[in-house]
């Protein structure tokens, strides 16, 4: 096997594990701290749909809206995209709301049907879809620690797992720092971060074991290193393609199609980095340390053997393929008798020719 390769990642394991330590504890302390801004999916409070009977700039809304809450989310709604839907996670009193809709007459010249509807948002909703949100990650962590385990080893799901808490760390990190509203959006998003990251993930690991039987026994370093270089360029150009085409709708898509892009977006390039520099190089280190308290007892990771053939089936095989080969030469025998009865045939007509001309 050639051992050249571009990047010693199994040299820098320990700098890319301290890394990622550093981000999580980063992350995570920001989280306990200055905690999430959750939504009005979480916390509950007020929507405000209004029919303003034509098409309006957001920020106009906004400008309104913000007197009383400066966090609220404006959305359009309607065929024509002449209504308005006012999002705030305050519990708006009566005077508010008919402060709110005061303003709104006033500026576009509004009357009292135009107010479509108040609707309010329980908060004990967000805690039912907040436990629901963690359950769907555990089990989804569960499933695949156990298919990684079944495909592989155990230990390779484990760091698998790690470099997952890893991206769902940098997600949750970032939208602690900059304080970015979470809503519901936000779990679909987190769920489509954790299939996408694990598949990198898998790839590498299944080169790791395409790669075991080239190297020799216990030669982790060469076989982590090869096999990271060689699905490097695949993970990165893949993240990219992704990145491309989810970049117009964080552009242009509306505020609940950013809420779910734009996770997604720090997931992926999180993803790339957990999938090449820590959950293959974690292994590895796992591995070294593995090797030297007991040397003898080193495993590769390997395709598991085909089962054996049946040898009565085997012989069936055998005898049919000599059928074949038989019906096949007497078909060619045929064949050659037929070619010798035409070169016959005109050897004697060729004879007759040559009398016919001697005779005159």
């Amino acid at each position: 096997m050639n051992n050249n390769f571009k990047i010693d990642f199994a040299k820098h394991a320990k700098k890319y594990l301290i890394i990622a330590l550093v981000l999580i504890v980063v992350s995570l302390g920001s989280v306990l701290f200055r905690g999430l801004d959750f939504g009005i999916d979480f916390k509950g409070g007020t929507i405000i749909t209004m029919e303003l009977n034509q098409k309006f700039n957001v920020d106009d809304v906004k400008a309104i809206s913000n007197k009383y809450d400066s966090k609220a989310e404006v959305t359009t709604s309607g065929d024509n995209g002449t209504q308005a839907v006012i999002s705030t996670s305050k519990d708006l009193s009566d005077s508010e709301r008919k402060s709110l809709f005061n303003d709104f007459k006033s500026k576009y010249d509004l009357k009292e049907k135009d107010l479509l509807s108040i609707d309010n948002v329980s908060g004990t909703l967000g805690d039912e879809l907040r436990s629901m949100a963690v359950k769907a990650c555990i089990i989804a962590v569960i499933c695949m620690l156990i298919y990684i385990t079944f495909r592989f080893e155990f230990m390779q799901g484990l760091c698998a797992i790690f470099s997952l808490i890893f991206d769902m760390c940098m997600v949750l990190g970032v939208f602690s720092i900059f304080q970015i509203q979470v809503n519901s959006s936000f779990i679909a998003a987190m769920l489509t971060i954790l299939g996408y990251s694990i598949n990198d993930t898998i790839i590498t690991f299944d080169r790791v074991r395409e790669n075991s039987p080239k190297v020799k026994r216990g030669d982790y370093y060469n076989l982590v290193n090869v096999s990271i270089n060689q699905t490097m360029t695949r993970s990165i150009n893949t993240t990219l393609t992704t990145l491309l085409a989810v970049t117009p709708l964080l552009i242009f898509g509306t505020t609940s199609i950013k809420e779910f892009v734009f996770p997604m977006m720090i997931g992926f390039v999180s993803g790339v980095f957990s999938s090449i520099c820590v959950a293959v190089p974690v292994w590895y280190m796992i591995k070294e340390k593995q090797k030297l308290k007991n040397p003898d007892r080193v495993r590769m990771p390997e395709r598991k053997k085909p089962k054996a053939i049946d040898e009565d089936l085997m012989v069936n095989v055998v005898d049919d393929v000599k059928e074949v080969e038989a019906i096949v030469k007497s078909e060619e025998e045929i064949l050659r008798e037929q070619e010798e009865k035409k070169a016959r045939r005109k050897a004697r007509k060729e004879k007759k020719k040559k009398r016919k001309k001697g005779q005159r």
